[in-house]
């Protein structure tokens, strides 16, 4: 029987004394207090000139661009011709166009009467492409499987949960049949390194039979090569890497919103962290030492 990918890092830490490189998502404490009313004898001063200039240069250049013509990069062109005949395993920063691949796999697909999954680990990130497919390849082709949500489920393209793909496995596993798709992208497949539901994402990987392509998508794989060995291992198949190295091509900027609404940029122009937090910093002090 093949061994899990958990398990097998397991092992090897066992015997290295080293961490598994494959990222967690961000543990958040699903029960926080309610944020208390701020206090009355906190007023806040009026933007100064520098603050003003400060906030104009933070939304500076945030918009809606201008329509033009899709150029790939090397790393999507190489990424549609591999999913051809091989899983495939991307890395990419947030926001460099993982998804586009994806899109144009699922477009060819459909041109020739085939059938895809798209995974996601969310409920809400499923939505949100459910309603970005319909758009893009006509509701009537697409449809939507999580806990809460059965719509058009016999449709060439279906959106859903990771849970629930991998259930369908499952079924069919008991009914003897076969699941009824030809392609399978996995969002979000650095969930596999989750304590608790990563074992979904290996079930759905192993129980996947070889003659469907995987496309595994993620934004903080530190072991790529190690995670695609572990993929041949278990189906049997080629896995491609492909790593678009460099830093994000959308800018992330850090703002502070306070109590008036009104903005302050986190990091000042030598990117230390902006003297004008520190005001609300103290604030929060005095408010907790009164607790």
């Amino acid at each position: 029987m093949a061994r899990s990918f958990k398990e097998k890092n397991r092992n090897r830490r066992q015997k290295s004394g080293a961490r598994s490189n494959v990222r967690r998502p961000d543990e958040r404490n699903p029960k926080r207090e309610l944020a208390r009313e701020s206090s009355g004898e906190f007023a806040e001063r009026e933007l100064s000139p520098h603050q003003l200039k400060a906030v104009e240069r933070l939304l500076s250049g945030i918009g809606t661009p201008e329509p033009r013509p899709i150029v790939p990069d090397d790393f999507q062109l190489e990424a549609i011709k591999a999913i051809e005949t091989e899983d495939v395993l991307v890395t990419a920063p947030t926001g460099s166009g993982k998804t586009w691949i994806a899109r144009e796999e699922i477009r060819r697909l459909l041109e020739q009467g085939k059938r895809a999954w798209y995974t996601t680990p969310l409920k809400a990130l499923t939505n949100s492409k459910y309603v970005e497919f319909s758009l893009e390849f006509g509701a009537e082709n697409v449809g939507i499987l999580t806990g809460d949500r059965k719509e058009n489920t016999g449709a060439p393209l279906i959106v859903g949960t990771t849970e629930i793909y991998r259930n369908q496995l499952f079924d069919a596993l008991r009914s003897g049949e076969q699941v009824s798709t030809d392609f399978v992208i996995l969002d979000e497949a650095h969930y596999l390194g989750d304590e608790d539901r990563g074992h979904v994402w290996e079930e759905a990987i192993i129980l996947s039979p070889p003659r469907i392509r995987l496309l595994l998508l993620s934004a903080t794989i530190g072991n790529a090569k190690e995670f695609a060995r572990w993929i041949e291992e278990v189906r049997g198949t080629r896995v491609r890497i492909i790593n678009r190295a460099g830093s994000r091509p959308v800018e992330l900027r850090a703002a502070y919103l306070s109590n008036n609404l009104q903005l302050y940029p986190l990091f000042d122009e030598t990117g230390n962290i902006s003297r004008d937090i520190e005001q609300f910093a103290a604030q929060k002090r005095r408010d907790f030492r009164r607790r």
